[in-house]
């Protein structure tokens, strides 16, 4: 099934493919992290990339057998909002550099409630797959260890909403100042013309959202 879908001054086709493709299209890709397949979900805030990693996590589960592939949230990296870029090395250091080498990995996730690092370690193990959903997930550094590259997108109004309607009002500030940065990281990364796949991440065509995704094109 195909829809129009309007794009900054462009109109784009949207086009309606299963989870379960993409899954086994992910595992029949070559590992370019170590032996791991690091699938970056990428995109704005509030554009639908946490639903997008979870329901193609649960087709991967489904394709290897059960094994579901661990999923890293970029925002469980962020030393608060000022982190909005620089958490790389974080991630690098702790998940990216254990797998390239064979070996399990592990972080501390941030609490936005007590503004600092939690104490336990979440484990990272080195599986086939591995999901890494988050603004700047697909940055330029990752490109060449990245099996799959999404962008998911949606209108600014529509993300800013989402977003005030889970965290409530007075984020507003900060988030404004969040969006203002991941324009200007986008538009200078280039991100959205070199991934894999744009996702429409406000279908209005019907469909069912876990088991199918509009692809733009």
């Amino acid at each position: 099934m195909r829809r129009a879908a309007a794009g900054v001054g462009v109109t784009r086709v949207a086009i309606v493919e299963a989870y379960a493709e993409l899954a086994r299209r992910v595992l029949a890709g070559r590992p370019r992290l170590g032996g791991t397949r690091m699938v970056a979900v990428d995109g704005p805030s509030g554009a639908g990339k946490s639903r997008f990693a979870a329901h193609l996590a649960d087709a991967l589960a489904v394709a290897q057998g059960g094994d579901r592939p661990p999923v890293v949230h970029t925002d469980d990296l962020l030393d608060g909002w000022d982190d909005q870029l620089t958490f790389w090395a974080r991630l690098e250091t702790r998940v990216l550099a254990p797998l390239r080498a064979g070996r399990a990995g592990a972080y501390h996730r941030y609490s936005w409630v007590r503004r600092s690092f939690l104490p336990d370690a979440v484990a990272v193990p080195a599986a086939p797959v591995l999901i890494v959903e988050g603004v700047s997930a697909a940055r330029a550094a990752a490109r060449p260890e990245l099996t799959l590259a999404v962008f998911v997108t949606a209108p600014a109004e529509l993300r800013l909403a989402r977003a005030v309607a889970r965290d409530g009002p007075a984020i507003l500030p900060e988030l404004r100042r969040w969006h203002a940065g991941e324009a200007v990281h986008f538009a200078a990364d280039a991100t959205a013309e070199h991934v894999d796949l744009v996702v429409d991440g406000a279908p209005e065509l019907p469909h069912d959202r876990a088991r199918y995704y509009l692809r733009l094109s």
